[in-house]
């Protein structure tokens, strides 16, 4: 129970500055949340948990993959199989590798990455969903400051 308290915390209250707000992106029954962000705006006991370096020059890369509920409201997470890069402002290309969490029936992906402030980065995730052949590919920017 204390570890999917600190899930919550870690995905869902995450600074409430519109550049930090987790975001999504739907295809067909599915959705791909995501979210990056500098280790350093992580609660300490967070960063404890998962043994992540706070640090301005240190970012997190979150992914979870949920299956839409047809009735509408919460979707159910699923397992995938998940690739994930980022490009610097000057072309550099970042592999992030991804751990999966699973915690009870939530079910997510944490990747860390080195950032140089002020950048910004474009994320391009690809995930499989477990038993599809499906990729769903998200790409998204995410600004870094000092």
């Amino acid at each position: 129970m204390k570890r999917l308290l600190i899930a919550g915390l870690l995905l869902g209250l995450l600074p409430a500055t519109p550049a930090l707000a987790e975001q999504s992106q739907k295809f067909g029954g599915y959705e791909v949340h995501y979210n990056a962000m500098p280790t350093s705006d992580l609660a300490a006991e967070v960063a404890k948990v998962y043994k992540i370096e706070r640090s301005q020059t240190r970012g997190l890369l979150t992914i979870s993959v949920l299956k839409s509920n047809p009735l509408g409201g919460m979707g159910t997470p699923v397992k995938a199989k998940l690739t994930a890069t980022a490009v610097t402002l000057p072309g550099q290309l970042l592999k992030i590798d991804m751990k999966e969490i699973q915690e009870g029936s939530a079910v997510y992906y944490i990747g860390q990455f080195r950032v140089a402030p002020p950048d910004t980065l474009k994320f391009t995730v690809e995930a499989v969903p477990q038993g599809t052949s499906n990729t769903l590919k998200t790409e998204f920017s995410q600004q870094f400051f000092k």
